[in-house]
């Protein structure tokens, strides 16, 4: 049996991005019930950030107008909802990488990035 049409746009959009194309998944519904609220902000703004962009801890920290950028790192590391709330497009200040608690880890970062064009400072896909 075929996934309803919301499931098979939302595998056709992450299939997308991981062949290089700039597909948005903001249509996807996410079930937050299990989200803090925190979180939950913190992943209203990355949803904002589209395929080929970056954002940093700080500059999420700044939008929120709490909390700093460990707190948002922490809100990266419970992400229940990985590339549809992009944590691979955060980063570290100045460029670097930042953590990524992912299977693979930073490497498995590094190389969304490159899927998506991103090139950061102090690593193999700097420009």
């Amino acid at each position: 049996m075929p996934p309803p049409p919301d499931v098979h746009g939302a595998i056709d959009g992450i299939v997308a991005l991981l062949r290089g194309e700039a597909a948005d998944l903001n249509f996807v519904t996410l079930d937050m019930a299990r989200v803090g609220e925190l979180e939950r902000r913190v992943y209203d703004i990355l949803r904002t950030v589209h395929a080929g962009e970056t954002i940093t801890y700080g500059e999420i920290a700044a939008r929120l107008g709490e909390g700093d950028a460990r707190d948002v790192g922490q809100a990266m590391g419970h992400n229940p909802f990985p590339i549809i709330v992009p944590c691979h497009r955060v980063i570290a200040a100045g460029g670097k990488t930042g953590g990524f608690s992912a299977p693979g880890g930073v490497k498995t970062k590094l190389r969304m990035l490159a899927i998506e064009s991103v090139h950061t400072k102090g690593t193999l896909f700097a420009r």
